[in-house]
């Protein structure tokens, strides 16, 4: 069978499944995590140098209410401007005054933008490894401003194609962002995944078009969600492409998702 579609997994639904040919990530918070250069402690530092006092222990508050400041534009296009306006809005809201914001937070742009400030979570590297020995292609989607084929080629990851609200100019849940991706590959929307932390952006971004979505829920703030893994050793038996009896996807050694 094609691309690793089990005669196992076809039983479990009562008819054939479409044959998967490829996976698509998310990367911030799915396949990497943000040095602490960009959190709390990063933006205090950051902010003395601009002179502003900032409260990291304001940050996740003031984060939360830029995150739904920034969903309030439902046009999700991407600009260079709307992610300094974000960056802001957190600065403001951990204390900045206005006069020392914008600049604190073009910094802050430019840090989220270089590869070495972000760290692979100890799965990323595995999974790409077990996709790949079942002949499946992968795709990198995000709302990041960085370019994301260098931040593959940092990081070691191997990748048939990666689209960026940056380069694109339109961010997720953007149904154009995930068909472009689609084209990259060239698969249909039945016959990708994609897999994401973000519900908003992600799955409900990922469904509209047709295509399954799979949240990664590592902090389990969804548990009532049914297509949901906590890490991605689960994905290959989310998939389909592990053998009966062997659902830890190789967390224990090499993978082992055979056909």
């Amino acid at each position: 069978m094609h691309y690793g579609v089990l005669r196992s997994g076809m039983r479990r639904w009562g008819y054939p499944r479409p044959v998967l040919r490829a996976v698509i990530f998310d990367v911030d918070f799915t396949l990497s995590w943000p040095g602490p250069g960009l959190g709390p402690e990063g933006y205090r530092q950051l902010g003395a140098l601009h002179g502003l006092e900032l409260d990291p222990d304001r940050y996740e508050v003031a984060r939360l209410a830029a995150v739904a400041d920034l969903q309030a534009h439902p046009e999700l296009l991407h600009s260079e401007e709307l992610w300094i306006m974000f960056t802001k809005d957190i600065v403001r809201g951990m204390g900045g005054d206005a006069a020392g914001s914008r600049a604190c937070a073009v910094d802050m742009v430019r840090r989220w933008e270089a590869h070495e400030n972000f760290h692979l979570y100890d799965d990323a590297i595995s999974i790409f490894a077990a996709l790949r020995a079942h002949r499946l292609s992968i795709g990198l989607i995000s709302n990041g401003h960085r370019d994301l084929e260098q931040f593959a080629v940092h990081h070691g990851l191997d990748i048939d194609c990666a689209v960026g609200s940056k380069a694109h100019g339109r961010a997720k849940p953007h149904a154009s962002i995930f068909e472009r991706a689609l084209e990259a590959l060239e698969v249909t929307a039945g016959e990708a995944v994609m897999v994401g932390d973000s519900y908003r952006d992600d799955i409900e971004g990922a469904r509209a078009i047709g295509m399954r979505a799979i949240l990664l829920d590592r902090e389990e703030l969804y548990p009532s969600e049914d297509d949901r893994i906590t890490d991605l050793f689960q994905l290959p038996a989310a998939l389909g492409l592990v053998a009966d009896g062997d659902e830890d996807g190789g967390r224990a050694g090499q993978p082992n998702i055979g056909l």
